[in-house]
């Protein structure tokens, strides 16, 4: 009798891939990533996780400001207490031991509706664009609210999301019931990493797909669940399906790559094997400007039942600007993204995000370490 065992694909990290410059290159003033989510168009293709210790009503404001954007999570602290700075001092000085319970008793009190409409508000009134999020189970009760308090955009998130959801509802959260029900307000979905279940989701008529299962630094969906894939398989996998999408139908929807994102090298990577944009967490939990008071922490680590993350300490030792544009003294890449990103689509001759996406791309694992004795025995 023959045995036909489970095939594996081999899959690709950042760490394991360069992209290989080409026979023309162009001025990295020339360079101009722009992206665009349904009617929004934003100077830079990054977002910021929604995640407590990331975004609040000031930090998306001030993301805006920059050509960037924040999401704020609807299911957190932000929409718990009305006065939120006890709460994260609370998470900050509690011992590792302890968090999680903490934070566990912490996220066990009750959502506050009209909170909900006060954050979105606050950050229109601010001149900010109110981008928010919910898990699938609370879309339905939420979106409408949001929706009446002036959100600019609506994201649907959850470790895995899916088109085709079994369930015992017969009343379940319906995808394309929810894009008519929003107007032309965009919706966000994720997250993903199959080319298939990415086509089902575009399918439902949404404007953006989120691509990524546990590469957060705060994420431990891996270790627990034992599911995921590396980045940048994910992202070209989808990416295919948004453009075999695109080829049927007209429609083009962006694939934002989500996690995992540390260094200028990584965010290139991400871009060039299809994303449009980026969503980073921990880079920006690590600013001045942001929330956590120098701690990070995924949206699922203060689960009641099985938490799926930790509390990470990534200090604040950087501005957002700096973050961003530099300028910078470090030579590791973790400042200065943008510029990081248009030096290295310019090597590459291409001036759009787009045209980068042509760009070739090696199995390269050593990349990192050919010739770099002396920065490893520096290490």
């Amino acid at each position: 009798m023959t045995v036909n065992p489970k095939e594996l694909d081999r899959a690709w990290s950042f760490d394991d891939v360069a992209i290989v410059p080409g026979a023309v290159t162009t001025n990295p003033q020339m360079v101009e990533p722009k992206f665009n989510l349904g009617s929004f168009e934003f100077n830079i293709p990054i977002i910021a996780s929604a995640m407590d210790a990331v975004v609040d009503v000031e930090m998306a404001v001030k993301l805006t400001k920059l050509g960037a954007a924040g999401v704020l999570n609807l299911e957190g602290i932000q929409t718990r207490y009305d006065d939120t700075e006890e709460i994260f001092d609370s998470i900050a000085e509690s011992r590792n031991a302890d968090v999680t319970a903490l934070m566990q008793k912490v996220y066990s009190k009750e959502i506050n509706l009209e909170l909900i409409s006060k954050r979105v508000e606050d950050i229109k009134k601010a001149g900010g664009t109110a981008i928010v999020s919910a898990t699938p189970q609370n879309t339905k009760k939420f979106a409408p609210i949001a929706k009446d308090a002036g959100v600019d955009i609506f994201v649907v998130q959850s470790t895995v999301t899916t088109a085709n959801h079994v369930s015992r509802s017969l009343n379940g959260l319906k995808l394309k019931e929810l894009v008519k029900d929003m107007g032309n307000m965009p919706i966000l979905v994720g997250n993903t990493v199959d080319f298939n279940a990415t086509l089902e989701l575009l399918e439902t008529g949404i404007n953006g797909i989120l691509v990524g299962v546990g590469p957060g630094a705060a994420c431990t969906s891996r270790e627990v669940l034992g599911i995921g894939m590396p980045q940048v398989s994910a992202t070209i996998e989808t990416s295919h399906a948004r453009n075999t999408y695109f080829e049927k139908t007209g429609r083009y929807v962006p694939i934002i790559t989500d996690g995992g994102i540390r260094t200028g090298g990584d965010f290139s990577k991400a871009i060039c094997s299809g994303a449009n944009a980026v969503m980073i967490g921990s880079p920006f939990a690590s600013t001045i400007e942001a929330p956590g008071k120098g701690y990070h922490w995924g949206m699922a680590t203060p689960h009641a039942e099985l938490p799926r993350g930790t509390r990470v300490h990534v200090g604040q030792d950087k501005t957002l600007e700096t973050l961003l544009f530099g300028p910078t003294s470090l030579t590791n890449g973790t400042e200065n993204l943008i510029g990081a990103l248009k030096t290295s689509m310019s090597t590459c001759g291409a001036t759009t995000i787009e045209e980068f996406h042509n760009t070739r791309m090696i199995i390269a694992p050593a990349i990192k370490t050919e010739g770099k004795i002396y920065q490893m025995k520096a290490d």
